[in-house]
């Protein structure tokens, strides 16, 4: 694929060496390490993963990022349902990783890139009015107030979002935590870049038919999970 002439380079081992830049934001919060992996996924990880890896150049054409995909049934679903956009699937949780090299070694996917380390920076190295979509899905809500600033939406990310977002493309954001939802619909109906795009109850309460349902939000740990899509001015 060809690439598209960029804002900074990101290497594709970040994960394991912060850029400037994510030290001046602060760390990454969260678990990257879990139950030990099977010698099945391990395997993957020095087979498949390489190849799946964000190598830092940009494909042309469309392109989505999904910031923290979980074990990846979302980011596979819409990869194999958008053949025409590239994916770039962001998740600092090595068995999240492992759960998906599962699904691609199975039925792979050509167009899903993979970042093991922080979404922001990928976010931080795109060029302008890059991303066509973007999604957080059932981010940590970090219920106690000490730890709000550890939320991933922050006004701060908001305003890379925005920089990286062309506009008319959409971000969707979902969340079973009514604390971190009043807190993200507050810092995007405030933004001047984002524009809520429902207009009825339902809007919110359910999923357009394009948004799969996972098995995380089958569970629905804290309560019915909301729906919230906005698009970019």
């Amino acid at each position: 694929m060809a690439a598209s002439p960029g804002r900074r380079p990101i290497s594709p081992n970040s994960s394991s060496a912060p850029s400037d830049a994510a030290r001046r934001r602060g760390k990454l919060y969260g678990r990257r390490k879990g139950p030990k992996l099977s010698a099945h996924q391990l395997g993957l990880r020095d087979s498949l993963l390489p190849g799946l890896r964000f190598d830092g150049t940009w494909p042309d054409g469309e392109l989505w990022l999904e910031i923290g995909f979980g074990a990846g049934e979302h980011l596979f679903w819409q990869a194999e349902h958008n053949p025409h956009a590239t994916l770039i699937g962001a998740e600092p949780y090595e068995g999240g990783v492992a759960k998906l090299l599962s699904k691609l070694a199975e039925s792979p996917r050509p167009n899903i890139r993979i970042h093991e380390g922080d979404a922001r920076e990928i976010v931080d190295a795109l060029p302008d009015a890059r991303l066509g979509r973007v999604f957080i899905l059932f981010p940590d809500p970090w219920p106690k107030t000490r730890h709000h600033k550890r939320r991933f939406v922050q006004t701060q990310t908001l305003d890379a979002l925005a920089r990286a977002m062309r506009p008319g493309a959409e971000l969707r954001f979902a969340s079973d935590d009514a604390g971190y939802l009043a807190w993200t619909l507050e810092r995007l109906t405030a933004h001047p870049a984002f524009a809520w795009t429902a207009q009825r109850q339902s809007d919110w309460t359910t999923r357009t038919p394009d948004w799969p349902r996972t098995r995380y939000e089958a569970k629905a740990l804290h309560g019915p999970p909301v729906f919230l899509r906005f698009e970019r001015r």
